[in-house]
């Protein structure tokens, strides 16, 4: 039987992109022998993208698409493009050209091999980035991999190609709060990495701003570690300490040398200190509860308007 390729794209207003996209990946598809399967995952667009994947799917029989009710974020796209996915490879893609599509031959030679179960991205540079960008997303991957087991590599990107049982081991975890490139590590399987300097986008302009990337980063570290909690804890111990020590200093100025405690402003000072570093952990604690009662709800990562896939009866 040959061997078929499932290639998810997410898209989230990518209109402009997607043709030029679409242009450069059927041509580098075709310098490999396999069959095709492009799956692009429209993430609640407010332009034409839409329109423009299902123009393409009346051109091309091999060009599947899903419209999502509304945005439910670039996470439960690329779970639904794998969860439809039908190939025994498949592989995760950005429409905006950054992640370029001459590089999935050399992955697919590397992938048949059978040392491998996945052929991953990275960038080796981060040329065109901004300055304060690049310097918190090395800060985020020195953080993680310092604070939890699961390591994340540097630079790690979502273009990848697994084989099916690495794609139906991710599709088993079913968390409604997710951070991918932390799901493909914890999952295991041999994974071999390439390197190649970054691309800036072919069209449009990037949907991540510093904001949302710092919270992605922030939901990424609340999923793959629980120092931040433990960190809580060694604050309320080392301040307790510190209380301590003040007490007995002052309670032996007083006795000792009637020195009498200081007024209205250190007081004050101490108190801002304290109601601080208690609302930070609270914070922490918080973030995790919240997280505990988004899971426990049960809703789905996704909801689907309307798709050219045909499901199964097991479906």
């Amino acid at each position: 039987m040959a061997d078929k390729i499932s290639i998810i794209v997410p898209c989230y207003n990518e209109g402009t992109a997607i043709p030029v996209f679409y242009n450069e990946l059927t041509r580098a598809l075709d310098d490999i022998d396999v069959e095709k399967e492009i799956i692009f995952v429209d993430d609640g667009s407010s332009d034409d993208s839409l329109f423009v994947m299902k123009t393409l799917a009346k051109r091309d029989s091999g060009v599947k698409y899903i419209s999502f009710s509304r945005n439910f974020g670039k996470e439960a796209a690329m779970f639904a493009g794998l969860e439809a996915s039908s190939g025994n490879y498949a592989a995760i893609m950005d429409a905006d050209l950054q992640d370029p599509p001459q590089l999935l031959k050399q992955m697919y030679d590397d992938i048949k091999k059978g040392d491998f179960d996945c052929i991953a991205t990275r960038r080796a540079t981060r040329k065109g980035e901004p300055h304060l960008r690049s310097f918190f997303s090395r800060m985020f991957y020195r953080l993680i991999n310092r604070i939890s087991s699961t390591e994340i590599v540097d630079g790690a990107r979502d273009f990848r190609l697994m084989t099916r049982q690495m794609v139906d081991s991710v599709l088993s975890l079913r968390e409604y709060n997710r951070f991918s490139k932390g799901i493909f590590s914890w999952v295991g399987f041999k994974t071999k990495w390439i390197s190649y300097d970054n691309i800036e986008r072919s069209e449009g302009e990037t949907k991540w701003s510093f904001s949302k990337l710092l919270i992605y980063s922030l939901d990424g570290i609340m999923a793959f570690s629980t120092a931040p909690l433990s960190i809580a804890s060694v604050l309320g111990l080392l301040f307790c300490l510190i209380a301590l020590v003040l007490i007995v200093v002052v309670v032996t100025k007083t006795l000792i040398w009637g020195d009498p405690v200081a007024g209205y402003p250190s007081m004050m000072c101490v108190i801002f200190l304290l109601s601080g570093v208690q609302l930070f952990s609270i914070g922490i604690i918080g973030q995790y509860l919240s997280k505990t009662y988004m899971e426990s709800k049960g809703r789905p990562i996704y909801i689907t308007r309307e798709s050219n896939i045909e499901k199964t009866p097991e479906e």
